[in-house]
């Protein structure tokens, strides 16, 4: 494992689009058929990484509390299952099913969607406003699975309430960090 910080793509830039497999429904989907009506967060994850591990609890907690409001969110995992078969497609599917994640958990086979995205990180978080904007990218909140601080969220739910009440984010946003991707 290497610890690994965001490449911190640049505030404003437009979403990349992506055609994607589900691992859970085996459905196929692109951005446009995720897309929320306020805003749309993607997540790079996958099932091994322990700061991924560690955040879990809170990006259900997350997801649930804001979908209502408009906002959808996307997990996707671009790391090499060849290498890593903890995160091949059916294990992928196995966690989110136990985890009860309430959003797609995508498969990027090619990792073709990662180097689109400049994601460098597991976890590494995306925020895109109604016009697939990027507004936010960086961490979840200041947890680690080792610092002890409290697992809350509170960098993403600040983005996410300055959405929803039509503020500007700030673009004072520190990087995330965890594991690098996995790639082939």
């Amino acid at each position: 494992m290497a610890l690994t910080p965001s490449n911190m793509l640049a505030l404003g830039t437009q979403a990349p689009d992506f055609i994607l497999p589900d691992t859970v429904s085996g459905k196929t989907f692109s951005l446009n058929d995720l897309k929320g009506e306020r805003a749309t967060v993607v997540m790079f994850i996958c099932n091994h990484c322990p700061y991924v591990k560690h955040i879990n609890p809170e990006l259900v907690k997350l997801a649930n509390d804001y979908l209502t409001k408009g906002i959808n969110f996307v997990a996707i995992s671009s790391n090499d299952a060849v290498a890593h078969p903890e995160d091949a497609p059916e294990k992928m599917k196995q966690l989110a099913l136990e985890l009860k994640y309430p959003f797609v958990y995508l498969y990027d086979e090619t990792q073709q969607v990662a180097k689109d995205y400049d994601a460098a990180c597991t976890p590494d978080f995306y925020m895109f406003d109604k016009d697939l904007r990027l507004v936010y990218r960086g961490q979840l909140d200041d947890s680690r699975p080792s610092n002890n601080v409290t697992l809350n969220g509170k960098d993403i739910r600040a983005a996410l309430e300055n959405i929803l009440e039509d503020k500007p984010v700030s673009p004072h946003q520190r990087p995330s960090i965890g594991c690098n991707i996995k790639w082939k």
